[in-house]
């Protein structure tokens, strides 16, 4: 361990630069010399980012060390294992090259995100939280802290990764580990099961376990000298993958942990019949069983009928060496079911037990206790001024000023961000600590120790923002909502969570204030939807809530002023009068000016009318022509156009002209804050983004980015089209990071959200219900109005019926959002085996080969494929009826399994087909103009056309004369 620890300290920068941007180019090496500890693999010759390797050295370096054995020395150590885990922390948006060290299954020297890598991270942070690494009799600054929220987030994103691997992985073998011993990582009893039986169900074989479907590694048709597989080569390996016995160990062991001694005789008989002898008469367990060449061909034509021979037989001369791996598991099974071994001396720290029925760790630090049945999440309001205080008492609120409070202070996140850097910094090892990266819901949730003082902080959603959206009263209410839902959903620390919510006097002037007491007043009553809550005075709730004590920190390191609380207004009038002035509305004029026109005038005819208009829309307008023009230091009456255009920007935000401000804002060049971490939501959820206006080019973001880069794609790929659209589409990728984290059902059957589409949904839905939106278009919205409206479109299934919405409605629709039924992209897989020509859909072909050699049923990638297809169809309800057609064709054929297409599948032919089938059917009653008819047509003529397709010789010898009407049945 030591040895380990001492290799790596070697590579801090590496440390140091990995923090700041998970890089291949910064991991960590995992393989060096074993008597010099150099490197031995350049990052050209390997793959070392291997996120599962050092969250595995840190679990352990926890085993060892609760056991009673000293590993970490000095103080230089501490704050490299701090540092560590800052490493580890962002493993649920690090693609790595994961256990088997290749990345992607494809070989193709790509990493991926891989759910056993993220189980093992988030294994290690939970049994390292607060873990003292000089043991028992250990100092204040050796204790390791962890990140709550990352921890979260790691947790969150792993268990709705099960049961696959990742995305080109539907099921491997590298989760038996991750969810078992060592690991543990997930209690959840039915992900465990389901897991665990999707590996043994479907890579289960005589003479152990495959590691993954079409895994060619030492297959004997591999090339040992290309480092990579070429396209398509993966198809080779099909039915051919080794078998690795070790597998056979771990569920033994597995067995023994879970108290399951038929799985374990089950398979200490499979392995016994695997095991040679040595030279010396000791067992041995091979490394893997493979097909030789001469069986290939037999074993291709006959699935599993021909021997496997060991990796390090006896007689062969290629033998490889002792599997280390593979031997010392077989040691430890062998301890743990001769009654030699117990299983809490292999796991001191009880892994195998949910965190709630874990030994507690004595201290003063959180630790982690799991679900708690009866948890409560404790309010504190804090008012801003007294006036505010005596105003909220008249409507029996009662809340607390920041002076009632002290000597705790109320204080922003950002400054305990501060706190944080000076955890793991090492002058020596040139560490600089935790990276600034906010303090999420979790960890506000929690009072803090430092420096003598007890300190609260406030959640992110109370932070004042140079981004719009803290000016919606009814966002924010929604925002606490979901905050305390999330909360009191993901807390996992002993004692309770406590959030702290700010009431300003800008909120008592805001029309939907009353919408505000309404909250707080379900908050007195205990409830806030579902959540338990207790409203109460911070005095009294400390003594339950959940303690931080950041003893990292000394007096002389960090100066108590450098702790700036949470200012309080002083008036020296307390009188509330002024504040009882709440606006009923807030009118102003919609006017627009016509850009094109001004475009191609003069200069001096746009400020000539600028002076003349009072309009505020048309105002920002006419400044954005000017900037783009002549540039933000331009001045008109001694006001530049940048200054102008913040002017405008706050005057609009006071008037909740919600079309000026997003104008304005999207001029200023304004990213919403955080936006980052909704966007890796969205990817970790399985999902994909793009961001475009429609017709014109896409951005997708498939993989994490920092906001600079988000900000840089967001304008230069919508604002030249749209210019409010690059800060609605902004909005819209934030509601999704927001919705699909608390729901992600209702994003069930969209494999990319594609923004600019969404929004088309949205104004679709508004064209069909003027009623419900109160405003002339989408740009006008209120953002919390426009997220409701978001989710309203994402679930038209939930209410379509009963709106009475016609199918030509719902297919535009669920066209926008191109979402598909359970299983559609294995329909067209199957679809596709039996069509050779290919499939094809406006005009763009999905050929049989070679999709079908490249790609497997279940992967992401052909998936992608399809919907990429599907979304070059150019209206949103007949993009629905391809989705509609194809799955009615699925049915065909799997009821009538003869068939075979021999033509190419025209998909538009189809459609214009069906579309003369109901134009005969519905005679002069049709709708007129194809695309609309169409788009209203039965399933029934959809399941004829295909049969005529059928008959007019896709397989018409196949079809006797008497079928069409069984086929439409």
């Amino acid at each position: 361990m030591r040895g380990i620890l001492e290799c790596w300290i070697k590579q801090a920068p590496r440390v140091e630069a990995f923090k700041t941007r998970q890089s291949a180019a910064h991991a960590l090496h995992v393989k060096f010399h074993l008597t010099t500890g150099e490197p031995v693999l350049t990052d050209d010759q390997y793959h070392h980012l291997q996120i599962d390797v050092v969250s595995l050295y840190l679990l352990f370096l926890v085993q060892m060390i609760t056991s009673g054995l000293q590993i970490i020395y000095t103080q230089d150590e501490v704050a490299f294992v701090q540092n560590l885990v800052y490493y580890v922390e962002r493993a649920y948006r690090t693609p790595d090259y994961g256990m088997w060290e290749r990345g992607s299954k494809y070989n193709d020297g790509k990493p991926e995100i891989h759910a056993s890598s993220i189980g093992m991270a988030k294994a290690a942070l939970e049994a390292i939280n607060g873990c003292n690494l000089f043991g028992d009799k250990g100092a204040s600054w050796s204790v390791v802290y962890v990140d709550i929220d990352a921890h979260n987030r790691n947790r969150s994103i792993f268990e709705t990764m099960l049961p696959r691997e990742s995305s080109s992985k539907g099921v491997d073998a590298a989760l038996l580990p991750t969810i078992s011993f060592p690991a543990f990582a997930t209690h959840e009893e039915h992900l465990v099961q389901l897991t665990k039986t999707n590996i043994v169900r479907r890579l289960q074989g005589k003479y152990g376990f495959k590691r993954f479907s079409r895994d060619g590694y030492k297959c004997v048709l591999e090339d040992p000298d290309r480092r990579y597989y070429h396209e398509g080569e993966l198809k080779n390996f099909d039915g051919l993958e080794s078998e690795w016995p070790l597998f056979y160990v771990m569920m033994i062991i597995d067995g023994v942990f879970r108290t399951l001694p038929d799985q374990v005789e089950e398979f200490q008989k499979l392995l016994k019949a695997r095991i040679f002898m040595d030279e010396h008469g000791d067992p041995v367990i091979p490394w893997y069983y493979y097909i030789p060449k001469e069986s290939v061909e037999n074993e291709r034509n006959e699935p599993n009928s021909t021997w496997k021979v060991p990796s390090s037989h006896p007689g062969d001369e290629n033998k490889a060496g002792l599997f280390l791996w593979g031997q010392s598991l077989f040691v430890l099974a062998q301890l743990l079911t001769g009654g030699l071994l117990h299983v809490n001396e292999l796991d001191p720290i009880r892994r195998y037990l949910p965190s709630y029925n874990r030994p507690r760790r004595a201290g003063r630090y959180s630790a982690f206790q799991g679900i708690a049945t009866d948890l409560v999440v404790q309010v504190v309001l804090i008012a801003e001024s007294m006036r505010l205080q005596a105003m909220m008492g008249t409507y029996g609120i009662q809340t607390q000023t920041p002076h009632e409070v002290e000597p705790v202070q109320i204080c922003s996140s950002t400054q305990l961000v501060h706190v944080y850097r000076e955890l793991g910094v090492c002058k020596k090892l040139k560490l600089t600590g935790r990276p600034i990266r906010p303090i999420g819901s979790l960890g506000t949730s929690k009072i803090y120790r430092v420096c003598g003082m007890t300190v609260l902080c406030y959640p992110l959603i109370f932070e004042v923002s140079e981004f719009y959206l803290y000016r919606d009263m009814a966002l924010l209410i929604d925002d606490i909502k979901t905050e305390l839902q999330f909360v009191g959903k993901y807390w996992r620390l002993s004692g309770r969570p406590t959030v702290c919510l700010l009431v300003r006097e800008e909120h008592m002037r805001d029309p939907h204030f009353k919408q505000m007491l309404d909250l707080f007043a379900m908050l007195k009553k205990g409830y806030c939807d579902g959540v338990k809550v207790r409203l109460g005075r911070l005095q009294n709730l400390i003594s339950s809530s959940c303690m931080e004590h950041l003893d990292f920190m000394s007096q002389g390191d960090f100066p108590s002023e450098m702790f700036t609380q949470f200012k309080q207004l002083e008036h020296e009038y307390i009188g509330y009068q002024s504040l009882t002035d709440v606006p009923r509305t807030l009118t102003y004029r919609e006017e627009t000016v016509s850009l094109e026109a001004y475009k191609h005038k003069s200069t001096p005819d746009v400020v000539e009318a600028l002076r003349t208009t009072d309009n505020i829309f048309a105002q920002c307008q006419l400044w954005g022509i000017l900037l783009d023009r002549e540039g933000p230091m331009y001045e008109v009456n001694g006001t530049n156009a940048l200054a102008a255009l913040k002017s405008l920007y706050h005057s609009a935000g006071g008037l909740r002209h919600w079309r000026a401000v997003r104008y304005c804002s999207s001029l200023l060049s304004h990213t919403v804050d955080s936006i980052s971490p909704f966007i890796t939501t969205v990817l970790v959820n399985g999902k994909q983004l793009t961001v475009g206006v429609i017709g014109q080019k896409e951005t997708v973001f498939d993989k994490p980015m920092t906001p600079g880069e988000i900000q840089s794609v967001m304008y230069s790929t919508i604002q030249p089209y749209d210019i409010i659209g690059a800060v609605l589409q902004q909005e819209i990728v934030l509601y999704c990071g927001r919705l699909i984290g608390t729901n992600p059902d209702i994003f069930r059957g969209i494999l990319k959200i594609r923004v600019g589409w969404v929004l088309e949904a949205i104004r679709y839905y508004l064209q069909l219900f003027p009623g419900e939106a109160r405003a002339a278009c989408v740009e006008s919205l209120s953002p919390y109005r426009l997220r409701t409206l978001l989710q309203r479109v994402l679930t038209v299934s939930d209410w379509a019926d009963e709106r009475g919405l016609t199918p030509l409605q719902r297919r535009q629709l669920e066209g926008c959002l191109c979402r598909v039924p359970k299983h559609f992209y294995i329909q067209v897989w199957d679809i596709l085996l039996r069509t050779p020509k290919g499939i094809i859909i406006q005009g763009q072909c999905i050929p049989a080969e070679p999709t079908l050699v490249n790609m497997s049923r279940s992967e992401l990638s052909f998936a992608l494929v399809v919907e990429s297809a599907l979304v070059g169809v150019g209206g949103a309800a007949r993009r629905q009826l391809c989705v509609e057609l194809l799955c009615v064709l699925a049915t065909i054929l799997r009821r009538n399994p003869e068939l075979r297409l021999q033509h190419s599948l025209d998909l538009d032919a189809l459609l214009d087909d069906a579309h003369a089938t109901y134009r005969k059917d519905c005679g002069s009653d049709a709708e007129p103009g194809l695309s609309t008819a169409t788009a209203a047509l039965a399933a029934g003529h959809l399941a004829r056309a295909v049969v005529n397709a059928v008959l007019r010789g896709a397989a018409a010898d196949l079809v006797p004369a008497d079928r069409p009407a069984c086929l439409v049945a």
